[in-house]
């Protein structure tokens, strides 16, 4: 990511509203009727609209702080700078083998908001075949894009950009609700933008120009919608958890991990898990807490498994070998990891107007702060990134005789591509010391590679094994390499004359497809997207996780919602999706318990 290694300031901005908020376990009460474990995407959806009823009391459990006074939370720019710190779980993966035996970050929101307050803010609904996909391999129709749009309107609503500029004709209102969410189209324009919209017009073909990627087709080229109001981050902690912090019947208990899932019985022969251990320190005292209704968890890709895995869920030659007792025989959790791969591709450019020079220089950059601070406008108002565009493969493809096609369906793409007007540090190169630069940031969507989360010890504190297994698939590295010619073959369209000298160090001798592969697995992350560690399944499947109405398997009082659900990745941005999926979760509790 993007290093400001020389940018210290303590910013006074617009923080969270003044928060109804526990410090200590001890002040909690032993039940409540919905114990919500994770702060983050779903769970401030969930504690909204479970809160709704003044009768049903909820106790909301966030590993991490407030985010209270953070700027690079606030300021979407500075997003970039939060991996690695304090409201960053700190993740590693293993080695891996895809990657020439690389270990890589992996970034997720240890805060209020999760990784919506962590992430770059790409609003992504997902094309209407992602969820007609999810209904048939789960045989609920409530899945299914027709189906599902209630839910996602729920989410979000679009606002102006920070700029204040029309945007009649870059967006389809109809598509869009008038939910908490704010999204905005960028309000700091780029030089890129118009060359990338320009080029995909001309083009067309298979770089066709699209006006809106969430209305249903999510295959094409557009302006970003991101999650942005007035400049400043809208996450689901202060679009669905601010508005509702002073709800009596609400509890937020912050800094506490929650180190196991308890049975307290049984009900229709099946384990009632809706008692929770937690703790704030590995050497703290243990504190339960019951939930009479639901135990639901929402502690995310890598923390939802994990609890299971603790608590006796999961595969149960693996957990009594590690010397857990098993409650529940269910093998596929914490299988099916799955992530979007993504390399940056860096362009030296004619031009003076890129953000190198800005991160260059400090006296430059607090120029720019100041003026954020001071008008809420400028650079500092987006995510380096104003346009994307997703791309399918050519139908001819050698690697279909391979594979069969494993996106979504025609709307949903394989590849993505993202325009930085400047040197954006994704992955182990930085930026150099002088030079203009583009970097054109492409990813694999519809990746064939699966991964496993696991656990290195029975402690709750001690980290996971992950292996998202990044490009462990041929298919993933041959779409790659089908993404880094087209990245070349898109830039080198008539709207780009003049402005790309050529590509950078070693991009320039990658002049192959095998050089292609080895420079992508010598430089290629992630993207950050992880899901599918407790899929769904149809109810009666033998593989899977929860059920299609999210309830875990094998047992009675447990939901899980958060996007280790996810039985496929979708070919997009995750983070609308997971808002939908929890609006949808919201719903089925309620109707089932009356509330």
């Amino acid at each position: 990511m993007l290093v400001f290694v020389w940018f210290e300031v303590i910013l006074s901005l617009l923080s969270i509203a003044e928060a109804r908020v526990l410090d200590s376990v001890l002040e909690i009460s032993k039940k409540y009727d919905f114990v919500i474990v994770g702060g983050g995407t779903a769970g401030c959806v969930l504690a909204n609209r479970l809160s709704e009823n003044p009768q049903v009391k909820i106790l909301l459990i966030e590993a991490g702080g407030s985010g209270d006074g953070n700027e690079n939370i606030v300021i979407p720019f500075l997003g970039v700078a939060l991996p690695g710190t304090t409201v960053d779980w700190n993740y590693t993966t293993t080695p891996q083998s895809g990657l020439q035996g690389r270990s890589i970050p992996y970034t997720r929101g240890q805060v209020l908001g999760g990784s919506s307050s962590v992430n770059l803010l790409t609003w992504n609904r997902g094309s209407n075949n992602v969820w007609d996909r999810w209904a048939k391999i789960t045989g609920d129709p409530g899945w299914s894009s027709n189906s599902i749009q209630e839910f996602y309107l729920k989410t979000s609503r679009i606002v102006p950009p920070a700029d204040g500029r029309s945007t009649a004709g870059q967006i389809i209102p109809s598509a869009h609700g008038n939910g908490p969410v704010q999204v905005s189209l960028p309000g700091f324009p780029t030089e890129l933008d118009n060359r990338v919209i320009n080029a995909s017009k001309q083009l067309g073909g298979r770089f066709p120009f699209t006006v809106d990627l969430n209305a249903g087709n999510t295959v094409g080229f557009s302006s970003m919608q991101s999650s942005i109001g007035q400049g400043k981050r809208s996450s689901a902690a202060t679009a669905y958890l601010d508005p509702v912090i002073n709800r009596t019947n609400l509890d937020v208990l912050l800094n506490t991990h929650a180190t196991k899932i308890i049975q307290s019985g049984t009900v229709d022969g099946l384990p009632n898990l809706n008692t929770l251990e937690v703790a704030s320190s590995p050497t703290g005292q243990r504190y339960r807490v019951t939930a009479s209704k639901e135990l639901i968890l929402s502690a995310g890709v890598i923390g939802t498994p994990q609890l299971l895995l603790l608590s006796g869920v999961g595969p149960k030659s693996t957990l009594q070998a590690q010397g857990i007792p098993s409650v529940i025989d269910l093998p596929s959790v914490g299988q099916n990891l799955t992530d979007h791969p993504l390399l940056p591709n860096y362009f030296i450019v004619n031009s003076n107007q890129t953000f190198d020079a800005i991160l260059r220089n400090p006296a430059l950059f607090g120029a720019d702060i100041q003026e954020y601070m001071a008008t809420g406008q400028g650079l500092l108002v987006d995510s380096p990134g104003n346009t994307q565009g997703f791309m399918r493969l050519p139908n001819n493809s050698p690697i279909f005789s391979k594979f069969k096609d494993p996106s979504a369906g025609p709307l949903s793409a394989h590849t993505e591509f993202i325009f930085v007007d400047g040197f954006a540090t994704f992955g182990p190169l930085t930026q150099p010391a002088e030079g203009n630069f583009m970097s054109l940031l492409t990813a694999v969507v519809s990746p064939v590679s699966r991964g496993t989360v696991r656990l290195a010890t029975s402690n709750p504190f001690d980290q996971p094994v992950i292996d998202p297994a990044i490009l462990s698939s041929d298919f993933d590295s041959f779409a790659m390499v089908q993404a880094m010619k087209d990245a070349q073959s898109f830039i080198s369209s008539q709207p780009w004359s003049g402005f790309v000298v050529g590509p950078l160090g070693g991009l320039a001798e990658a002049d192959t497809d095998e050089k292609k592969e080895a420079f992508a697995r010598n430089f290629s992350v992630t993207v950050n997207h992880p899901v599918g560690t407790a899929s769904m399944s149809p109810l009666r499947a033998k593989w899977g996780v929860v059920d299609p109405t999210l309830l875990l398997k094998g047992a009675c009082g447990l939901r899980i919602v958060d996007a280790s659900i996810f039985p496929v990745i979708p070919e997009s941005h995750p983070q609308a999706v997971v808002y939908t999926v929890a609006e949808r979760a919201a719903a089925l509790i309620k109707a089932r318990h009356g509330c």
